[in-house]
């Protein structure tokens, strides 16, 4: 969940600062974008853990 969060969050800081944005608008919109990518995917796995029993 942590690597998911940091690696977008990463490439949001690299593309404002590749493309000069004063705002971090891109590191906010990938930020969010990973927690949501990073939640739906532990809810998935715990879908799956009480699945199997």
């Amino acid at each position: 969940m942590g690597i998911i969060i940091f690696v977008f969050t990463y490439f949001g800081m690299w593309l404002d600062e590749k493309n000069q944005n004063e705002s971090a608008l891109c590191t906010i919109i990938f930020s969010l974008l990973s927690v949501f990518i990073a939640l739906y995917n532990v809810i998935r796995q715990v879908k799956n853990l009480n699945k199997d029993k």
